[in-house]
């Protein structure tokens, strides 16, 4: 009785998300096609591809899946903004971060729209693939992805012919990957999505321009930075700028407190955390600061008595007056929650098993990914835990920051 009324619960739930996005499809036949194709993303299936979700949908060819995909009419940005509003209304809360962040699609052959061999962080070295830049929301309600652009490489946008066959429009330009994520976040800020907070890898806060772009809209971030990452001093201050590294070497013992910024499959994530105070710019909003985030490698003794040396992470920080520590912190710790929604969705919702070449069916079958991969993480948080599966410098030199201690 119990399992009826779960998977009644189940349904009725998948129903009401289509109710919103109803609006998107402008003829039934891709509605019912695109809730059937959902569906089969959240079904127990070894693969997700036109066959396999076709054969669910009860199809006898993938023929239905894949015009859903390249050329029926519907608006996958519209279903999109309406899987944005779903979430923010079931996880939003003020404190919420927004995640930037990308993941790797390996691929045979140079016909899939920004295919190349370049840098994947989902396969640890060069691969032919294409890159998707995602963005995640991430609140204590849950987390989910929300968003998502296709990086095109200067290779694909100055070869028309190779534009034309995998349907790239001549208003697509080329835009790095950081400039994809200020897209994505003007998005997701514009239309309401309560957050407080941006997060980010070194890819992006090493960025200048990315870290400017969220203080002038006013988002508070965390954002890692590289060991050589410029510090910059107060004005006038004798120091000059300095190295994250160097900043950090120079924190005293009592500036390092011992911190979970997360809970993880082993439970807290605990790290030794240093914060430094640094001088704000031109951009910063009036009253608010910035700060070094340092993140230490807790050692077992055994390693320390090897001579091991623990692993240090840095961050540049902006925020509001009354930003604690313990705020970055945390901050620091959510970026995690996107690499758990990239596993999820290529595990659960079939995020990386597409059967595409066109630009436009990348993002119809991301969406429908999105709004599967949404519909679980909003389902889980409104359902009880137990029924949901699913060149070096002098030492004595004047430190530019000064820790919290």
């Amino acid at each position: 009785m119990v399992v009826e009324e779960d998977l009644a619960a189940w349904v009725e739930g998948l129903d009401e998300l289509f109710g919103l996005v109803a609006g998107r499809f402008f003829r039934p036949e891709p509605r019912r096609r695109a809730r059937a194709y959902v569906r089969g993303l959240l079904a127990p299936l070894a693969g997700k591809n036109g066959w396999t979700l076709a054969e669910v949908a009860g199809d006898a060819t993938p023929d239905g899946m894949q015009r859903l995909l390249n050329s029926a009419h519907w608006d996958a940005d519209g279903v999109r903004d309406d899987l944005r509003g779903y979430v923010a209304e079931h996880l939003g809360e003020p404190a919420g971060v927004l995640i930037v962040d990308e993941t790797g699609f390996l691929k045979k052959g140079v016909k899939s729209a920004g295919v190349q061999r370049q840098y994947s962080g989902t396969a640890g070295r060069v691969e032919n693939c294409q890159l998707g830049v995602f963005l995640a929301y991430a609140s204590g309600k849950g987390r989910t992805l929300i968003d998502r652009e296709l990086y095109l490489p200067k290779s694909w946008i100055t070869d028309s012919a190779r534009r034309q066959e995998a349907a790239v429009g001549d208003e697509v330009e080329f835009a790095t990957k950081a400039a994809l994520a200020q897209v994505m976040l003007g998005r997701a800020l514009d239309a309401g999505v309560p957050a407080s907070w941006v997060a980010a890898d070194e890819a992006y806060g090493q960025d200048h321009k990315f870290r400017t772009w969220c203080e002038r809209r006013r988002i508070g971030y965390v954002v890692a930075v590289p060991r050589n990452q410029t510090i910059p001093s107060d004005i006038g201050a004798p120091a000059g700028p300095d190295r994250a590294d160097r900043a950090t070497a120079q924190a005293p013992e009592q500036a390092w407190k011992r911190r979970s910024c997360a809970d993880g499959a082993k439970g807290p994530r605990m790290f030794d955390w240093a914060v430094a105070s640094i001088s704000t710019g031109e951009h910063t909003p009036p009253g608010w600061g910035r700060w070094l985030l340092a993140r230490r490698q807790i050692l077992a003794p055994t390693q320390i008595d090897s001579g091991q040396q623990p692993e240090l992470a840095y961050y540049l920080c902006a925020g509001p007056p009354g930003t604690t520590d313990d705020d970055l912190i945390r901050v620091a710790g959510s970026r995690w929650a996107i690499e758990e929604c990239f596993q999820t969705a290529k595990n659960e919702v079939g995020l990386d098993q597409y059967q595409v070449r066109r630009y436009d069916a990348w993002y119809r079958h991301i969406t429908l990914a999105l709004l599967a991969h949404a519909y679980l993480a909003v389902t889980a948080a409104i359902t009880p835990k137990d029924l949901v599966t699913a060149s070096s410098r002098s030492p004595s030199r004047k430190s530019a920051v000064s820790w919290h201690t």
